[in-house]
């Protein structure tokens, strides 16, 4: 249960922080939270992204074998760096809001 918990504050404040800086960096608030389901795909997945454009009913068929395989505490930890990402969107939009305009 220990692990469980540090496990779900680590992908929370490790998305939270890459969201942040991506906002920063391009200005585009929400971008982190529309490239999270990619992202987890690609460190999910075990097949090259050139599988995907080669034969996709085989890669697509494949990811969602491993998808079902995802275990409860796999959809825990990517829900919580999902809203760590969607939080960060929050933050930045309530610095802006605020008057930091380097934000």
């Amino acid at each position: 249960m220990v692990q469980l918990m540090v496990s779900i504050l680590l992908y929370f404040v490790m998305f939270f922080g890459i969201a942040f800086i991506v906002n920063m960096l391009i200005r585009k608030t929400w971008l982190m939270s529309y490239l999270y389901p990619f992202i987890i795909i690609l460190m999910i997945d075990n097949l090259s992204t050139w599988k995907y454009i080669t034969s996709p009913g085989n890669a697509f068929s494949e990811l969602g074998g491993i998808l079902g395989n995802l275990t409860g505490y796999d959809m825990v930890l990517f829900l919580f760096g999902f809203i760590g990402t969607i939080t960060a969107g929050i933050v930045m939009k309530l610095l802006r809001k605020s008057g930091y305009g380097m934000f």
